[in-house]
């Protein structure tokens, strides 16, 4: 071990399988991650499942098994991770590693005045959009930090030979308001187009795709629609901008700094103009490839998967320091 407290070999990070593609895009950097798995396999005990080709460095353990395991640190994903999961299957001893808790939502009780159920300042805080850290009320928390999507996708081409949009979100009818339901459902009356995910084949879709096809499965649309009221920024969004898609959108969370109304697609809160220009789209291929290059362009400069893994690997460096050197000052303070 150095004097920073850090062993000279790849970090290893013990976290929980919450986002399958955040997990696999994650495990792009140059530390191992290691997740638990159940059986029952329950919310954060799949294991590495089958839909992500992840690589050696995603590894299983039992969960029964964690207790008796070193980890350099612990990336929370969601308060049951925070509240629940880590007292029952940490020892105490690896409850007081150094932690980060990354918030992959918006607050949902109330878009300004909720309070993170983390506030332990020992602990570093990470959002996914420069808008969630926003609304969030980080209070009392020192390390709060932001970490932009990065993402990695198959050589895929946009085509756009499909005069149809397509819309990728899952259980979009049950979610109701905050993924915009009624608004897709007033939208298709106006405009063609198809919807897939999870639990969608009732609700008029296609049903599901598996994260690995789906890059070749939406080049094939004119253009990608993302009726949501109120988001993180999708990573479903990051993966078709790579493919060269444009992308329609709301005019709201993080989505107004990143889309540019009429250059990258178009982004609005009048869903009057938004129908207007899917159909331009629609009547106009060569405008939706023009439009869809410099997509592609943006998605390149801000959604670099080398970015992103550098970020996090930097972060998790960061968190390890800081909570070595905090025991240093305790030690000393009681010698």
């Amino acid at each position: 071990m150095n004097d920073i407290g850090i062993k000279n070999e790849r970090l290893k990070i013990f976290t929980w399988h919450i986002h399958g593609s955040y997990l696999y895009y994650l495990s792009q950097g140059p530390y191992d991650l290691f997740i638990p798995v159940k059986e029952t396999k329950s919310e954060g005990y799949y294991g590495r499942g089958e839909t992500f080709p992840f690589g050696p460095n995603v590894i299983e353990i039992p969960a029964s098994e964690v207790r008796n395991m070193h980890f350099d640190c612990i990336l929370f994903q969601s308060e049951k991770n925070y509240l629940i999961d880590r007292h029952e299957i940490l020892a105490d001893w690896q409850k007081q590693l150094p932690g980060i808790y990354v918030e992959h939502n918006t607050p949902e009780k109330h878009p300004t005045n909720t309070r993170h159920v983390m506030t332990d300042p020992a602990i570093t805080m990470v959002h996914v959009t420069h808008f969630n850290k926003l609304m969030w009320d980080n209070t009392g928390i020192p390390n709060v930090h932001v970490i932009e999507h990065g993402v990695c996708v198959p050589p895929v081409s946009y085509q756009g030979d499909i005069p149809k949009g397509i819309v990728v979100i899952n259980h979009i009818e049950q979610r109701g308001r905050i993924t915009g339901w009624d608004v897709f459902d007033e939208v298709r009356k106006h405009v063609p187009l198809d919807l897939i995910g999870m639990g969608t084949a009732g609700s008029g879709g296609l049903g599901e795709v598996l994260n690995p096809q789906l890059p070749e499965f939406i080049s094939h649309y004119r253009f990608f629609f993302n009726p949501i009221r109120y988001t993180s920024f999708g990573l479903a969004v990051c993966e078709a901008m790579m493919t060269g898609m444009p992308v329609v959108a709301l005019a709201t969370t993080e989505y107004v700094t990143v889309i540019k109304n009429g250059e990258s697609g178009f982004i609005d809160t009048n869903i009057g103009r938004l129908i207007d220009g899917m159909n331009a789209l629609i009547g106009d291929p060569a405008l939706a490839r023009r439009m869809g290059e410099n997509a592609r362009e943006v998605a390149l400069d801000k959604f670099a998967i080398d970015r992103f893994t550098r970020d996090w690997e930097k972060i998790f460096i960061q968190t390890i320091q800081l909570n070595f050197h905090n025991h240093e000052k305790e030690n000393s303070i009681y010698q």
